[in-house]
């Protein structure tokens, strides 16, 4: 059986085909524009690959948000308001869902990754585990017992508070909370304090700044921890892939942890990794989205 799979990101959209993360047959990208020309675009990419010849059992959708997850809303598979411009209120999977005629399944793009590095990536064959993306924003998606979380919203873990760096004055830049996780930690926080981007960083500015981040991001994993008892956090994102940045992550996470509640595995290499799927685990969730879709019916 063969499945669409669209991860729609604030900047970019990918969309794949395929009947699993090992079989990608075709796939696309094209820069986030407009909602009604992106989503056309997003279309046109299934239906030709349908009028080819080609079956498609359902397509899955992987979108940024926030989302209306709730299939008892009316706004179900719509966007709520967003500070994309444009895209408040839009209804996503609606316009697949009349422009196809197939099943479509809809979930985020963070929910999407995880369920992605879940099947094919660094977290397959756990059924407790967090994946954390951190780049323009910082966003998770946890699944327990083998199911994505859900409900009244999706998880906002980017926005967990944390306490705040001695000698740091940044009054952060969440537009909501100041100071949350994602203002205090995101690539734009990074790129805010040092005057460009954290990837042009180099000498004692990139050190300084991979520690900042380590401890930042440890305080946000401990909250996480301590809620969900994952067996594994995978963290994604541009961010997440400073020099040395997973090292310090794991050591800071330790001093913030203190102790408690003392299991060995927290100590391991292996409970905080990076992401083993880089920029196709969102479009990989979206086929398994897609999966669950076709199955559901």
């Amino acid at each position: 059986m063969m499945f669409g799979g669209v991860e729609a990101g604030g900047t970019k959209f990918v969309c794949v085909t395929g009947s699993s993360a090992e079989d990608i047959v075709s796939e696309v990208r094209f820069p986030t524009r407009a909602p009604e020309d992106t989503l056309a675009d997003a279309a046109g990419f299934f239906s030709e690959f349908t009028s080819s010849g080609g079956v498609l059992e359902a397509v899955g959708v992987a979108s940024f948000g926030p989302l209306e997850l709730r299939l008892t809303n009316p706004e179900y598979g719509f966007i709520r308001a967003t500070p994309k411009t444009g895209w408040s209120h839009t209804d996503i999977a609606g316009h697949f869902r009349r422009g196809l005629r197939l099943p479509i399944g809809f979930d985020t793009d963070v929910n999407g990754a995880a369920l992605g590095e879940g099947r094919a990536g660094a977290a397959r064959g756990l059924s407790t585990f967090v994946y954390m993306t951190v780049g323009t924003g910082i966003g998770a998606g946890a699944v327990i017992n083998g199911e994505v979380a859900h409900g009244l919203v999706h998880a906002e873990m980017g926005h967990v508070l944390v306490p705040r760096l001695p000698g740091d004055d940044y009054p952060g830049g969440c537009v909501f909370h100041g100071d949350c996780l994602e203002g205090m930690a995101s690539g734009p926080a990074l790129a805010a304090r040092w005057g460009r981007p954290a990837e042009e960083l180099g000498g004692r500015d990139l050190h300084d700044a991979v520690e900042l981040e380590a401890f930042y991001l440890a305080a946000g994993l401990r909250n996480v921890i301590y809620t969900i008892a994952p067996e594994r956090i995978v963290l994604g994102g541009g961010v997440s892939r400073l020099p040395d940045l997973l090292t310090r992550i794991r050591a800071k996470l330790q001093e913030t942890l203190a102790g408690y509640p003392g299991l060995a595995e927290h100590e391991t290499p292996d409970f905080v990794v990076g992401a083993a799927l880089g920029g196709r685990a969102g479009a990989v969730g979206a086929l398994v989205l897609a999966e669950v879709a076709a199955r559901e019916g």
